[in-house]
């Protein structure tokens, strides 16, 4: 390799370190992005320059970081479950940005094919040790005090789950609680960012007539669908973290349907069917407690992709 193309491979790399670093966001580089990185990188493998509408669709996605996307990462060695696909609109953003700053391939078109390979093959394998980071994260481990209240603990959960559980932990935690509570009745299991809408639910959970929203960031939209349910005449129920009680009447009241929907703590919620579960299995709380972790796990596991999620108490 010549000093032209060393200097070129040497600027190119730097380009894509800049990028990657620009990409961090409080304090972390997400799935969607790294995926999408491997999937540009794909991309330029296969053709290098690109046209713009080789690799992005008209609605400004780029092409492969939905369907297929599984194989792409599993030709270099990221397993499926990494991310099923790149759905966040900064993430496509940050593809785009990729591209352009290559000039769509214009910029590596100067390389030998042996160069632009190898070029190509590190910033892969950037992004690759990136995920394998991201799929070596320990679980959430708790050590419970015995002589705390439930209430405790669950709180403690969704404390240390805050700022990397997006929804997650406190939609399958009460999912768990549901499906212990009602063991005779099927409650479905969806990954936490499926939207209502595309899976025609009325909320996260429905038993008979009574829908069940949860959210650890309660707004006005999930107050607009509480409105819709009621009428339905369904009765939803908004559960929450404790601290969000305030902000999520606040919501309910700029909406006129404060008392016509039940806003309960996520804490609170579990708490109850703990207490009562113990009582009348006349079994200890931290046993009952055990038992919905473990549906927990098994729920998690069974839809979501970030297995670093399940959670471990002793």
């Amino acid at each position: 390799m010549n000093n032209d193309s060393a200097n070129l491979r040497h600027g190119l790399s730097e380009i894509f370190k800049s990028w990657l670093e620009s990409c961090v966001r409080k304090g972390r580089l997400s799935r969607n992005t790294i995926a999408v990185g491997i999937v540009v990188l794909d991309h330029l493998r296969q053709k290098c320059p690109v046209l713009k509408s080789d690799v992005m669709s008209e609605g400004g996605e780029l092409k492969g970081s939905r369907a297929g996307l599984g194989s792409i990462l599993e030709k270099y060695g990221i397993p499926k479950n990494f991310l099923k696909e790149a759905t966040t609109r900064q993430a496509h953003q940050d593809a785009k940005r990729l591209l352009e700053l290559f000039n769509w391939g214009e910029a590596i078109k100067g390389l030998s094919s042996d160069d632009r390979d190898r070029l190509l093959t590190d910033l892969i394998k950037l992004l690759t040790d990136k995920a394998k980071e991201w799929l070596s994260r320990p679980n959430l481990k708790f050590d419970m005090n015995r002589l705390e209240s439930p209430t405790a603990w669950i709180h403690l959960i969704l404390e240390k789950s805050k700022g990397i559980s997006g929804g997650i932990v406190e939609q399958h935690i009460v999912g768990a609680k549901l499906q212990k509570r009602y063991a005779d009745f099927p409650i479905p299991n969806h990954p936490a960012h499926s939207a209502d809408v595309q899976t025609e639910r009325l909320g996260d959970f429905s038993i008979h007539k009574t829908v069940y929203h949860i959210t650890a960031a309660p707004s006005q939209a999930v107050i607009q669908k509480c409105s819709a349910n009621l009428r339905a005449g369904k009765h939803p129920i908004l559960l929450i973290p404790q601290e969000k009680k305030a902000t999520a009447l606040a919501f309910a009241e700029q909406e006129h349907i404060e008392n016509q929907i039940s806003i309960i703590s996520i804490e609170d919620f579990v708490t109850v069917n703990i207490i009562e579960i113990s009582s009348g299995e006349k079994r200890d709380f931290f046993q009952i407690l055990q038992e919905i972790i473990e549906i927990y796990n098994k729920r998690l596991s069974e839809v979501e992709t970030d297995m670093s999620l399940r959670i471990e108490v002793k």
